[in-house]
């Protein structure tokens, strides 16, 4: 253990000691002025301290000084009522302090008492229970500053982090106030008991069992209890005091003394009317004119010296406003800062600021923030923070939105417009904007609020433009969610499984599989829209087919077939029938003779004549079943399900290629077309 650990472990050990046994008067000396400095180097500390949180110990520290004390406290009344002495510290209060008169030193003994228990404890206590009552209530409003902040990107996931951290202490360190300030309160009730305990038994002891008469009783016991008491309420007024600075601190620039010069003297006129009115004072009372002349005449000064400085630093400040701001440094590290590229960015016109404006009543950073959720809940993976801005050399209600830096997507809306889209039946009388809806790029109509209503009676499906940006932001994201899993992503995945299941994890990374390799796998589900969320499922897989080969293809080829009862699910929608397109025999032999092996893995190299041929068919079927309302879905066998895959990702990204595997036995399958390669 360290030296600094010994030494507090060395304090409470101490205060066990003078709880037991008999110190003598010397000890007794060291430790009083021991307690008066601790005392006094924790009041400067409280006021020097620009932060509660700077003190964020002081709840203990508190709670251990007031044992030490009340230990002192036990062993003081041992001396004194055992040896009639407590030491040199303690006749020095009780005669020379307080003159020997033990009345006087009583009455500023209970003077000490009011002031603390009364006035500072009390206080204190009522702060304390308010700032943790206040700081509690704030919580909830505080977070949700944070989170829009980082939305907006105005801050990093760092800041963040620390921000949060930062509230969480002043929960922690505003509710340990309120319980540490009763420590206070029940020490100067302690005294008060104390004080009295040592008057009354002194007197008995000392006439009893010394033989000393009633005057030297009295005495003798009086002023070594209230030197007694003065020297441990002096050290308790000083702990109160700080107290009292640490909860009433508010959010400031700098600490209590800084911030005192500042606020008080900043109004130097307010000094001159002080100034006049002591004068006054002095001339029509019977006051000292020397003291009242005297504090005007220093007031004056002082409110001359301010307004010259506060002149002198408005004139620097006006200087410094004409000069030209220097330059930015040319070496190399201003350089470094412009490499930062944010991973998702959506940049609007100058035309669609009211919507992400809260103070015009938009709410498009809220919707982001439900949007990163329900990507987490739907596929699994934690979409990084969505830099929000507006850029003006974009057309006023054009929007784009960039992954990496390059637009992936781009749309218009009309703020004073809502965009219908057909449900198939047109109806003439509805008028308004031709345009195309930018997440699924179906027709559409940007129509007035006059013309809402009627076009929701007709059956169109009405959306505000808010929501027509979220859906389109969604649908990117979600094609694009495989791009914005890197390693470090992953390795977040990781760690966050490992805490639940921790052998799982370690059979899988970082043997055999490293963090590159899990990340592929990940990837390829996400390329296809498949949730990871289910990652114990994924891992259980990963630890059985990852010792056996390279490919992470084929791995997760294996990984698809262990999540066949989620990929039914997500195509199903909770039905029981699932129509798909089926492969022809012919069509499965040509891709399967098709596929080589290099030092890579394996590859498709089918003819570009037969390429066509699949693509063409497939194309058609798919859009026969199109305009049957149904979604196309392809199914084949496991052996090729990958290539499959492969040929027809460019061009017909939207169709999900299954494989018999994938399938949930219970699902009734029917075939409502065939893809032929001739």
């Amino acid at each position: 253990m360290k030296a600094r650990d010994l030494s507090v472990l060395a304090g409470v050990i101490l205060i066990i000691v003078m709880l037991i046994i008999p110190l003598p008067p010397f000890l007794l000396d060291v430790l009083i002025i021991f307690n008066i400095s601790l005392s006094l180097l924790i009041l400067l500390v409280a006021i020097s301290t620009k932060d509660a949180l700077e003190f964020s110990i002081f709840p203990t520290l508190l709670l251990l000084v007031t044992l030490f004390r009340l230990g002192l406290s036990v062993s003081t009344t041992r001396s004194i009522l055992g040896n009639a002495e407590a030491g040199n510290v303690i006749d020095t209060f009780g005669s020379f302090v307080i003159g020997g008169n033990a009345v006087v030193g009583l009455v500023v003994f209970l003077i000490l008492i009011i002031i603390q228990f009364i006035v500072i404890t009390k206080g204190a206590e009522r702060v304390s229970e308010v700032g943790a009552r206040f700081t509690l209530d704030a919580m909830p409003g505080k977070q949700m500053s944070i989170d829009a902040d980082l939305n907006a990107g105005l801050i990093s996931d760092r800041d963040a982090k620390a921000r949060r951290e930062k509230i969480e202490k002043e929960a922690d360190f505003y509710g340990s106030m309120d319980g540490a300030s009763k420590f206070v309160k029940g020490d100067a009730i302690a005294s008060i008991i104390i004080v009295i305990i040592n008057l009354v038994f002194g007197l008995i002891i000392g006439m009893m069992q010394m033989g000393m008469d009633l005057t030297t009783a009295a005495s003798t016991y009086t002023l070594l209890t209230v030197g007694d008491g003065l020297v441990t309420q002096i050290p308790a007024l000083l702990i109160s005091t700080a107290t009292g600075v640490i909860v009433t601190k508010a959010a400031s620039e700098g600490n209590l003394g800084s911030d005192l010069t500042k606020q008080i003297f900043a109004h130097p006129k307010l000094l001159y009317v002080t100034a006049a009115t002591i004068f006054f004072l002095g001339i029509t009372t019977p006051i000292t004119k020397i003291v009242t002349f005297s504090i005007a005449g220093i007031l004056v000064f002082a409110g001359y010296r301010l307004s010259k400085t506060a002149d002198f630093e408005k004139e620097l400040e006006h200087t410094l406003q004409d000069e030209p701001l220097p330059e930015e440094p040319a070496g190399p590290e201003s350089v470094v800062q412009l490499l930062q590229m944010d991973p998702i960015e959506f940049e609007f016109g100058y035309g669609l600021i009211p919507l992400a404006d809260a103070n015009q009543g938009g709410d498009l950073l809220d919707r982001v923030v439900m949007i990163r959720k329900q990507m987490a809940l739907e596929l699994g993976s934690v979409i990084p923070v969505i830099r929000i801005r507006d850029n003006i050399s974009l057309e006023p209600n054009g929007y784009v939105i960039k992954i990496k830096g390059n637009v992936v997507a781009n749309g218009d809306v009309l703020l004073d417009h809502y965009l219908a889209m057909s449900t198939g039946v047109e109806d003439d009388e509805i008028t308004g904007i031709e345009a195309i809806e930018p997440a699924f790029g179906l027709p559409a109509l940007w129509v007035t609020e006059e013309m809402r209503d009627r076009a929701e009676l007709s059956g169109y499906t009405v959306v505000d433009p808010p929501t027509v940006i979220s859906t389109h932001l969604t649908e990117v994201l979600k094609a694009h969610a495989h791009e914005l899993l890197g390693r470090e992503e992953t390795k977040q995945l990781i760690d966050h499984l490992k805490e639940s299941y921790p052998t799982l994890t370690e059979e899988v990374t970082p043997n055999p599989l490293a963090t590159g390799d899990i990340q592929k796998v990940l990837r390829n589900l996400l390329r296809e829209q498949l949730s990871i969320r289910n990652l114990p499922v994924i891992f259980e897989t990963l630890a059985d087919y990852g010792p056996l080969t390279k490919d992470m293809n084929v791995v997760t080829e294996y990984v698809r077939q262990a999540l066949a009862r989620q990929i039914t699910e997500q195509l199903t929608q909770g039905s029981k029938e699932l129509y798909v397109l089926t492969l022809a025999g012919g069509t499965e032999k040509k891709i399967a003779d098709a596929i080589g092996q290099n030092e890579s893995g394996s590859f498709l190299a089918l003819s570009p004549n037969d390429s066509q041929m699949i693509l063409q068919n497939a194309a058609n079927e798919t859009a026969k079943m199109g305009e049957l309302g149904r979604q196309a879905v392809i199914l084949c066998s496991p052996a090729i399900r990958m290539y499959m895959r492969q040929l027809i990702e460019r061009y017909l990204p939207h169709v999900p290629v299954i494989s018999y595997n994938e399938l949930d036995p219970d699902i009734e399958v029917q075939s409502v077309g065939v893809v032929r390669a001739e």
